[in-house]
């Protein structure tokens, strides 16, 4: 077990490595210069040299690519061109509207995607399936994003039961900040939740017809107690790897959903780097989202190897 929690680690690092150079590569690559957007059009050809050089962009890319690698494993992101403060400092800051944002969005897809996959597939082709396919498609038909902007208008116009948009902050109390992030963890939990109903119901579906589910029902159990106790934990594998893949895509997806809601997240603040042409708060911002995906998978994989036996097996 050892072992190949070793092998996982040392391809999570090379593949880490390799995802930071091609950021950085094609961060550089995107046209405009940092150092002219920050002074403007009438800046004189000195000082956009100073600029470039106080910044580095005047290096070679290895040297800068080096430099950004070495400050990153310090823990040193390096400075914001455009807000003059730690890299470092806004993706903390940020991270604690996004991170709860992506937990809220993930707990309410597993309490609606899990029930609702698990009773499909023991109604199987009756009305109860019907309806939950019919939830399925649409819930993934409809963007993150537009559904956010129904239910400001339902929830928030109309009813005028939560706000429609912004963040109070953490300080300002649990049930408020808690409160402006439940009509966008909702927008954002939907189309997610439509997707894990069909994993779910497929692979409940796949294991009900399993040998050890059948002697279950032939030894008196009933079909509920069968399906909860013996089918859903068999069906786990492809929950659980969807629920991973769920998690990554939240926090990548929530750019759109933030800025529909105005929340000061992590995908407000790439959204703005971008407009603002800050190339380290971007480059910065990826690496995270990216490392973020490759640790999720990371996560998965050892998942797999605690819920499957078989696969302790011939990994050894």
């Amino acid at each position: 077990m050892m072992a190949i929690l070793i092998r996982r680690i040392l391809s999570l690092v090379v593949t880490l490595l390799v995802v930071s150079l091609l950021i950085f590569t094609v961060m550089d690559l995107l046209p405009g210069d940092p150092a002219a957007i920050m002074l403007g059009t009438s800046a004189s050809p000195e000082t956009l040299a100073a600029l470039q050089h106080q910044l580095g962009l005047d290096q070679p890319l290895p040297v800068r690519y080096l430099a950004w690698l070495v400050g990153v494993l310090r823990g040193d992101l390096g400075q914001s061109y455009t807000y003059g403060v730690p890299v470092a400092g806004l993706i903390v800051e940020r991270l604690a509207v996004t991170l709860p944002l992506a937990l809220m969005a993930v707990v309410l897809s597993v309490l609606i995607a899990v029930p609702l996959g698990v009773q499909a597939a023991r109604r199987h082709n009756g009305l109860f399936d019907v309806v939950a396919g019919m939830f399925s498609y649409v819930s993934i038909a409809v963007p993150a994003f537009w559904g956010g902007l129904l239910l400001i208008i339902l929830f928030s116009t109309m009813l005028g039961w939560m706000p429609a948009g912004g963040f109070p902050g953490w300080e300002a109390g649990l049930l408020p900040a808690l409160k402006s992030l439940v009509l966008p963890a909702v927008a954002l939990a939907l189309p997610q939740a439509g997707v894990l109903t069909r994993v779910a119901r497929a692979a409940v579906l796949d294991v009900m017809n399993e040998d050890f589910v059948r002697t279950a029902r032939a030894k008196g159990l009933s079909e509920r107690i069968a399906v909860w106790r013996h089918a859903v934990p068999n069906a786990l594998i492809p929950v659980v790897t969807m629920l991973g893949l769920q998690f990554t895509f939240l926090i990548a997806g929530a750019v759109l959903v933030e800025n529909v809601f105005n929340l000061p997240g992590l995908g407000r603040l790439a959204y703005q780097a971008l407009a603002q042409r800050d190339i380290i708060v971007m480059q910065d911002v990826v690496l995270f989202f990216s490392a973020l995906v490759i640790l999720m998978n990371f996560i998965v994989d050892l998942a797999y190897l605690a819920i499957d036996p078989r696969l302790r097996a011939g990994a050894q």
